[in-house]
């Protein structure tokens, strides 16, 4: 009989992780059958969409609440199907939230239940671990230090690498991105990434704009590249530079290209999340900064147990790079730290390595290592759920 393996995929991140998983799962088991809910990705890898992934992206608690009763009715009909359909495993690719609740419900009935992408336990929910373990047959981590976390809660674990450390070189070519870019080699350039949620650019536009005004204002000839996720981001900051009467600055916006204009840029101003991840395994010196709601900001602040934000530092272990929040987070701060990066090359170099070897670290295969660590449960003598 054919292996069967129903999968719930959120978002286009989770599209992207699970079709490369799917491919690298196909090579050990080229008629496995694979459902459930995902993407144009997964779909293009064979995969029988019931739901499209869309469904499950929730923006905020306000969203995720107003659309409890639609995500619940959608995870129980899914599971409903996985009962009587009883594939060889399940596999939940992120989206914690509405996973964790299914991968319970699916090794109660027997089934291994895998979640691909460990919660962030380590940053705000450690509670969560119980749960975990009441739900998972195996968690498969990103990060090299959290299997640690879930061994001892009883969890079995695998640490797979993060996949963007396969994607990206482990010597970007600056000069390349700056030649597509039409950017001279000797321009001094900073990439702002003010984030992609439309939350976040409200939130941090104009103190971006008011760093590069004061960045402009010591160097006329820096160039400042920002690269927006989509229309609603680009007109809010094309709002907020009308505001700050902002339209004599050398100001580039992109649509996308988020990656080059990092490639490209000497120092990276970065909203705290995966774009900082992605700045540290393209090598760049950056300052990682975020501003939130004065409320919510003290509640995950008492949420916290780590003391930084950033995932270059929580990765190493240490302040590699500066992490300026909330009331640090003025146009004065920012572009003192950003200066700083300029005016020392040796502190450049210094953080390039670092990250060189917390990319070779990452760098692991991510697909395969995960399809090895799920194909023992597809094995009708391997680990039992």
């Amino acid at each position: 009989m054919k292996i069967r393996i129903a999968m719930v995929a959120g978002e286009t991140s989770g599209d992207l992780l699970a079709s490369h998983l799917i491919r690298a799962l196909r090579r050990h088991l080229p008629d496995a059958e694979f459902f459930g809910i995902g993407g144009p990705k997964m779909q293009a890898e064979g995969f029988d969409v019931r739901w499209p992934c869309e469904l499950l992206a929730v923006h905020g608690y306000v969203d995720a609440l107003k659309r409890y009763r639609e995500l619940s009715g959608i995870r129980r009909a899914l599971l409903a199907q996985i009962r009587a359909e009883r594939p060889d495993a399940f596999i939940g690719v992120d989206a914690p939230d509405f996973n964790l609740w299914l991968e319970g419900k699916v090794r109660d009935a027997g089934i291994p239940a895998i979640h691909f992408v460990g919660p962030s336990i380590w940053a705000w929910r450690g509670g969560r671990i119980k749960r975990i373990a009441r739900s998972v047959s195996h968690m498969l981590c990103l990060f090299p230090f959290e299997p640690e976390l879930y061994e001892r809660a009883g969890v079995p674990v695998s640490y797979v690498g993060h996949p963007l450390a396969d994607e990206f070189p482990l010597e970007p070519d600056r000069a390349a991105a700056r030649e597509r870019l039409g950017i001279p080699l000797e321009r001094g350039v900073v990439a702002m990434l003010p984030g992609s949620r439309q939350s976040e650019v409200r939130n941090l536009a104009d103190i971006f704009i008011g760093t590069a005004k004061t960045l402009h204002e010591r160097d006329p000839e820096r160039l400042f590249l920002v690269p927006l996720a989509t229309r609603e981001t680009r007109q809010i900051f094309e709002e907020a530079l009308h505001r700050n009467d902002a339209g004599g600055l050398p100001i580039r916006m992109l649509f996308g290209h988020a990656v080059e204009a990092m490639t490209a840029a000497d120092v990276v101003l970065v909203a705290s999340g995966t774009a900082s991840l992605e700045a540290a395994l393209l090598k760049r010196p950056m300052v990682i900064t975020y501003r939130i709601g004065k409320w919510q900001y003290r509640l995950m602040k008492r949420m916290a147990y780590l003391p930084w934000v950033g995932l270059p530092n929580i990765l190493c272990g240490e302040t590699v790079v500066p992490e300026l929040l909330q009331d640090e987070a003025d146009p004065e701060h920012l572009a003192a730290a950003i200066d700083d990066w300029f005016a020392d090359d040796a502190r450049r170099a210094a953080v390039a390595a670092r990250f060189s070897d917390l990319h070779r670290t990452l760098r692991q295969d991510t697909a395969r290592r995960a399809a090895e660590a799920i194909l023992p449960y597809l094995d009708k003598a391997g680990p039992k759920a």
